[in-house]
Parts: C-alpha cells; structure tokens; sequence
C-alpha cells in the first residue's frame, strides 16, 4: 500500500478534524502515522489523535492513538495497531492547536499526515 493522506499539507489555525478514510483490507491490520509539521510560530502546539469507527459516522470518545503533542517542525511517526479493534473500518484525524504569550492569539502550523501499512517483519526486528 502507498501512503495515503488523512491530511494533506494544510494550515492549521484551529482545531479540527480530517477526512474519513476507508481501511478496505487494512482493517486489522498495523498502520504507520507520519506527521509532519513544516511550519511553526514559537509559544504554540499541536495534539494529533487519530480516531477509528467502525461505521464511519460514530467516533466514540477515545482515541485509538495520539501523538505526544508537538511544539517544533519535524517529521514524527507512531505505530497504530488494530489488531485489538477489528471493528475499526475507517480512521480520520483530529487536532487541537493552541497559542500563548505575545502576538496573534491563533496557532499557525503547516502540518500534513499521511498513513501506511506496516510492513510485520520490519516492525518485529525494529522491536528490539
């Protein structure tokens, strides 16, 4: 599988979430989450969820993994196994962003993120 976007490269001022996107015959499977951040203004950051359904319409209050919130450009992955959620058909992102201190009160990021299969062999020998 290619990667996909659950976001493409956009401007985030506030939060948001991303567009649904059908698991097909990944559904089960690991997934790699890439994020990337390419633009920054200092005294903000950025929480990264991602969310699964298994109808593509209820979201339930939980996510299925979250990134560590984020403060500097840079390229971060995590891991999503669903392997304990079979029920899981479709995923989308979520973001919050916030700004303190000085200047504008809004966040300004550049982000995009996008999402792979894990290869298992790969994901066993980086295990150790």
């Amino acid at each position: 599988m290619l990667p996909e976007f659950l976001l493409p490269e956009t401007t985030i001022r506030e939060g948001g979430a991303g567009p649904v996107l059908t698991l097909g015959d990944r559904a089960g499977n690991s997934l790699l989450i890439t994020l990337g951040i390419t633009r920054i203004i200092e005294q903000q950051s950025l929480d990264v969820s991602i969310f699964g359904s298994a109808d593509g319409t209820d979201w339930g209050a939980k996510p299925l993994a979250a990134f560590p919130q984020k403060f500097y450009c840079g390229t971060y992955q995590i891991v999503l196994d669903l392997a304990a959620h079979p029920e899981v058909t479709h995923i989308r992102a979520q973001w919050q962003a916030s700004r303190w201190g000085k200047g504008d009160p809004k966040p300004l990021f550049g982000a995009y993120l996008f999402v792979q299969a894990m290869d298992h062999e790969a994901a066993v020998v980086g295990a150790f």
